[in-house]
């Protein structure tokens, strides 16, 4: 029987985040706004071309499965990894002390800021909806450091958006930030999970220390339609 974070997306978007899926029984995607994510109900082939039809034109749709997900006709993948799926079914008892926020919609502009910037992997418009996201300001009220929730399956809640401003890396801000982010959830009876590139030891190592633990190795493949892939 697979488990249930083989496929988070899939998962996600047929339990509590049905509300934000586009598509049908056959292929599911993410409301544009919140994300790229998408998934087909399996691989076989109707579904295949299914999911093809939610790839947008100038686009791209990311697919994160255990399995790795062949490009549906008319599509092609513009961009592979491999990446490290980790869960912490305990957080560790180190807390370390920050001032943190919750962070709503008045600082939108400012978290697309800071992701844009350091790239934490997609977040759109409306990324910080998908969950609660916490954040750190300095001592001018500039927001330099952010978490929060993504992919939410029953039983499971993702830790993302994780990012920190350069000029304040150093400081473990991230580090205080997940511990606070995933032990809230935690608290509500979820396991958190999160993903990594699989060759990024560095965070790899920062997560182990927080209390996560490898679970699987999983593939990312974003989509792209073939029309669209310069060459």
């Amino acid at each position: 029987m697979h488990h249930p974070l083989d496929r988070p997306v899939w998962n996600a978007l047929t339990t509590r985040q049905a509300y934000l899926a586009q598509g049908d029984a056959r292929a599911l995607r993410i409301d544009p706004d919140h994300g790229p994510f998408g998934a087909p109900a399996d691989h076989m082939p109707e579904n295949l071309v299914a999911l093809a039809g939610l790839v947008p034109a100038g686009g791209e749709l990311w697919c994160v499965d255990a399995a790795s997900t062949p490009p549906p006709p008319g599509t092609q993948i513009a961009r592979s990894a491999v990446l490290t799926q980790m869960v912490a079914p305990s957080i560790s008892a180190i807390r370390p002390a920050v001032d943190a926020l919750v962070l709503t919609d008045a600082d939108a502009p400012e978290m697309q800021a800071l992701a844009h910037l350091t790239r934490p992997g997609p977040f759109l418009g409306s990324t910080h909806r998908l969950g609660r996201f916490i954040g750190i300001r300095d001592a001018h009220g500039m927001l330099v450091a952010m978490a929060g929730e993504r992919m939410r399956l029953d039983g499971f809640t993702e830790v993302s958006g994780v990012c920190t401003h350069p000029d304040h890396r150093g400081r473990g801000l991230a580090a205080a930030l997940i511990h606070q982010v995933a032990s809230a959830m935690l608290d509500r009876g979820e396991t958190p999970f999160l993903h990594s590139y699989a060759d990024n030891a560095a965070a790899i190592s920062l997560y182990e220390a927080l209390g996560f633990r490898a679970r699987a190795a999983m593939n990312l493949a974003i989509l792209v339609r073939t029309a669209d892939t310069p060459g």
